[in-house]
């Protein structure tokens, strides 16, 4: 597969291209320039998740809090910062004392060609209803640090599954707690 072949689009929806480039068939999301992903720690030490159903697997999923950048109708040039807080307001009710990069990268290279960009979001304090907009319904959880890795596996114990990412995130909120 060369590099400066053009992809053939194979389908086109609402949110999703289906490409081919060569032999290789992967997915693009349209409407969006971004994906932001956010490891919130409160104030007493809580890692702050999300769980909603998620129709592609039929299953309820805990994840950490996220969403699309630049896919509001006039906020398309959306800088990452602004949306990582307002994915996690929207998601959780929570506000970020302060958001520090940890890093980037591609969430399924062999699929997709998104790339999210992961924030700590530190000192969160809650300060609205959360739930996510009109077309979600997220739960939100506070965890205790030192609980996250019980609470996950009684809730897969329940059928509901943990997200990889969480446990990147766990990575991250453990090294800023020996730092801190």
């Amino acid at each position: 597969m060369t590099s400066g072949q053009e992809p053939q689009v194979l389908f086109e929806g609402k949110y999703l291209r289906l490409l081919r480039k060569g032999k290789w068939e992967f997915v693009e999301r349209t409407g969006s320039t971004g994906i932001v992903v956010l490891v919130p720690l409160t104030e007493n030490g809580e890692l702050v998740l999300v769980e909603q159903l998620r129709p592609p697997i039929g299953k309820q999923v805990i994840e950490l809090p996220a969403g699309l950048v630049g896919d509001i109708q006039g906020a398309e040039d959306e800088d990452l910062e602004v949306a990582a807080r307002r994915e996690l307001l929207e998601e959780t009710g929570y506000e970020a004392g302060d958001l520090e990069l940890l890093t980037e990268g591609p969430i399924s290279a062999g699929l997709s060609t998104e790339i999210i960009t992961v924030y700590l979001a530190r000192g969160v304090k809650k300060v609205g209803p959360g739930g996510g907009d009109d077309s979600e319904d997220i739960i939100f959880h506070a965890v205790p640090l030192s609980e996250v890795g019980e609470w996950l596996a009684e809730k897969e114990s329940q059928g509901i599954l943990a997200d990889a990412k969480v446990y990147s995130g766990l990575y991250f909120a453990m090294k800023h707690k020996e730092t801190s």
